[in-house]
């Protein structure tokens, strides 16, 4: 039996810019979708409609928050959820009732 002293891996340089996007980027990502949300379900009462909204960000932004760890560096993550922002945000305003 042969004992192999390997090191740990090193932690990541990028872990900061990662929860940073994750964080920023991923509460804005909420937001963006719980007005979304907010759009698409116009037939609720609006009581129900504006709870199921708010409950519905924290998910969200946890989820956004946990994933952004699998890109492969922080300028990626910047990049990728600040797309899926605009894009969230984009859809918002063209959708939005004149």
């Amino acid at each position: 039996m042969t004992t192999t002293s390997s090191k740990p891996a090193p932690i990541r340089r990028d872990w900061i810019a990662k929860s940073l996007a994750g964080a920023l980027l991923g509460f804005t990502l909420a937001m963006g979708c719980s007005g979304l949300l907010i759009l698409a379900t116009a037939g609720l009462a609006p009581g129900t409609r504006a709870q199921f909204a708010m409950w519905l960000v924290t998910p969200i932004w946890l989820g956004v928050l946990s994933g952004c760890f699998f890109f492969s560096s922080g300028l990626r993550a910047w990049l990728w959820l600040g797309g899926a922002n605009l894009l969230v945000f984009a859809t918002l305003l063209l959708a939005r009732p004149a």
